[in-house]
C-alpha cells in the first residue's frame, strides 16, 4: 500500500532550525522587505475574504506587537508568526480588530474547508501557507498552555525565536510538545469497517476509532487497548495485523495523528458508553448508503480518518460533518 496523501502533511518550506538560535533572528526577519507574518489571535488566523478565508500573508510594517515565531524561510522569503496578546483586544478580551489588509478571523478547519480544491490539485502556494499555518497554530497553542515552569511556577521567558520557553530561576528549558495518537481503520475477516459514535457528537455522526498513546506504549499497542477498550474487539498481534498508513499534524490543540490499518480477530463490539456509544461494522455497499441518505455522517474531507476510511473504500464516499 502506499502510504496516505494528508494535507495536513504536506509543507513547502524549510523551517530552518539551525537558526533559532540567533538571538537577533526576529528582530533582522523583520527588517527585510520580504518576509511575510501570519497573524493569530487566540488559534485563529487573519484571513483574506471570510466567505471563502485563506490566511494572509502579510508585511510585516505596521503590525503590532505580540508574541513572534519564527515558522522557516524558502527561496522567496522569511516567514513569522505573530500571536497577538488578549489585551489587543477591547477590554482585554474577545478578538481584536482584524490587521489592515485582512477581512477577518477564521480557524483551520474554516481555511481547510475554503481551500479543499486547491489542497486537492496541491497548489503550491495554497499547500505553502497552509503548511505555515498548521505550524503556526500549534505553535502558538504550546505557548497559551506553558507560560509558567513546570517546576516551580515562575513565568518563563521566550527563547529560539518562539521555540523555546526558559525558566529564569534555574534555566529549565522546554520546548514544544506533540501528544501522539493513534486512529485506525479496523477491517475484519470479511472486509468490514467498525466505525464509531463519540459520546459527544451529534446523533448519527461516525468515524474511526482513536485514542492517545499511554506512557511505555508501543503505537501497535495502543491500537489493539484503544480498540479494546472503546468497542470491545480485539486486534490481532500478528506481524501484519497493524500496518501503519500515515501520519498528520492535529493541532487542536496539540496532536500528532498516527493512521493505521488494523485487522480484528474477533468481532463482537461492546461499547464502553462514556467514550464510544455505539459501534458498527459497515460493508462498502451499506456505507456508501448510509452516508448517501445522511444516516451517517462521515468525517471531514481532509481529516485522517476520512483518508483511512476512502482507502478501505477504494474511492470517495458522500457526505462530511
Amino acid at each position: 500500500m502506499h502510504p496516505l496523501e494528508l494535507p495536513f502533511s504536506r509543507t513547502r518550506h524549510d523551517r530552518a532550525a539551525h537558526r533559532r538560535a540567533d538571538p537577533d533572528l526576529i528582530g533582522t526577519s523583520l527588517a527585510v522587505p520580504t518576509t511575510r507574518v501570519l497573524v493569530l489571535h487566540r488559534g485563529r488566523l487573519a484571513v483574506v475574504d471570510p466567505q471563502a478565508p485563506h490566511a494572509a500573508l502579510m508585511p510585516p510594517a505596521g503590525l503590532p506587537d505580540g508574541l513572534w515565531l519564527h515558522l522557516g524561510e524558502d527561496d522567496d522569503a522569511t516567514y513569522l508568526g505573530l500571536v497577538l496578546p488578549d489585551a489587543s483586544a477591547p477590554g482585554g478580551s474577545g478578538e481584536p480588530a482584524p490587521p489592515a489588509g485582512t477581512d477577518g478571523w477564521a480557524g483551520l478547519r474554516e481555511i481547510t474547508r475554503a481551500q479543499a480544491a486547491a489542497l486537492d490539485a496541491d497548489d503550491d502556494r495554497t499547500v505553502l501557507v497552509h503548511g505555515l499555518a498548521v505550524e503556526a497554530v500549534a505553535l502558538a497553542g504550546w505557548h497559551t498552555t506553558h507560560p509558567l515552569c513546570a517546576v516551580c511556577g515562575t513565568p518563563t521567558q521566550v527563547g529560539q525565536a518562539g521555540w523555546e520557553r526558559r525558566c529564569p530561576v534555574d534555566d529549565r528549558r522546554t520546548y514544544p510538545r506533540t501528544d501522539p495518537a493513534v486512529i485506525m481503520a479496523v477491517v475484519d475477516d470479511a472486509d468490514r469497517l467498525l466505525l464509531g459514535h463519540a459520546a459527544r457528537w451529534p446523533e448519527g455522526r461516525y468515524s474511526t476509532l482513536a485514542g492517545f498513546v499511554e506512557a511505555g506504549e508501543s503505537l501497535e499497542d495502543t491500537v489493539r487497548r484503544e480498540v479494546a477498550e472503546e468497542s470491545g474487539v480485539v486486534v490481532g498481534t500478528g506481524p501484519g495485523d497493524v500496518v501503519y498508513r500515515g501520519s498528520q499534524a492535529w493541532p487542536f490543540p496539540a496532536s500528532l495523528m498516527l493512521g493505521f490499518r488494523a485487522r480484528a480477530v474477533g468481532t463482537a463490539v461492546t461499547t464502553d458508553d462514556e467514550e464510544v456509544t455505539d459501534a458498527r461494522w459497515f460493508t462498502r455497499d451499506e456505507l456508501h448508503a448510509a452516508a448517501a441518505s445522511g444516516e451517517v455522517g462521515l468525517p471531514g474531507r481532509h481529516s485522517i480518518a476520512r483518508s483511512l476510511i476512502e482507502e478501505w473504500f477504494g474511492g470517495e464516499l458522500p457526505g462530511a460533518w
